[in-house]
């Protein structure tokens, strides 16, 4: 069963669920100053994403609907997700990955506007799109899961390793969550070859007007608690 909707939570769950990301995101700090639990040093060559029929045609839509800071913030979710897979050495399918990180903010563009949360509107369009460009149903709904999934702390991280890579890749993008688990050096070079272009202003310009034409979406109770805060507190320059 895919996910078919998505509600703003609880504010004390939520206040919970992020509390344990900061947890564990200090543990994990911690443990690299006492010497354990560093990034491997990787070049970009070792987490660039990966080619095919299907993800040309994911480029091509992604390119043909979102702006330059949304198409290049999909490039990074892939590459920041292939660098944690690598320090854990998990398997998982690169063309589903990477499909779901560069269409996973679809529904934040014109292509899928609806009365829905963003994250529900651009899974079904990414699954209809892939579902027409050669990929078969069951991998299909693994995109939309990754997808409707990627923004729901402490959920994403319990699914297959592909809807967990996507939710980290975006993690680390957005508000800098796991962002210790990518070395400094490998960080500059993904940023260097895909520019954020003021991507924290103009993200959260977008969710605002997500949260403004829909006070029940899921992302809303995100809002609620300071993620707009969070995202211009990430460590990276724009």
């Amino acid at each position: 069963m895919v996910t078919q909707s998505l509600k703003r939570q609880a504010t004390p769950d939520l206040i919970l669920r992020f509390a344990k990301l900061e947890a564990g995101g200090l543990w994990r700090r911690l443990c690299q100053s006492w010497g354990t639990g560093r990034p491997p040093a990787l070049d970009f060559e070792d987490v660039c994403p990966p080619d095919s029929y299907a993800i040309v045609r994911a480029i091509e839509l992604c390119r043909a609907t979102s702006p330059e800071f949304l198409v290049n913030h999909g490039y990074r979710c892939y590459c920041f997700a292939s660098a944690i897979a690598n320090k854990y050495a998990l398997t998982f399918d690169h063309e589903v990955v990477f499909i779901a990180s560069i269409l996973h903010d679809l529904g934040l563009t014109d292509h899928a506007k609806g009365l829905e949360s963003f994250e529900i509107r651009g899974a079904r369009a990414a699954k209809s799109h892939v579902l027409e460009n050669g990929i078969e149903q069951t991998r299909a709904e693994l995109i939309h899961e990754a997808i409707a999934l990627h923004s729901s702390v402490g959920i994403a991280d319990k699914g297959t390793n592909e809807v967990r890579l996507v939710h980290f890749g975006a993690g680390v993008d957005v508000i800098g969550f796991r962002s210790e688990e990518v070395s400094h050096n490998l960080r500059r070079a993904i940023v260097t070859q895909y520019p954020r272009v003021q991507f924290k202003q103009k993200f959260v310009a977008l969710l605002e007007q997500e949260v403004a034409d829909d006070q029940s979406c899921h992302i809303a109770g995100h809002m609620a608690l300071g993620f707009a805060q969070k995202i211009k507190g990430a460590p990276f320059d724009e």
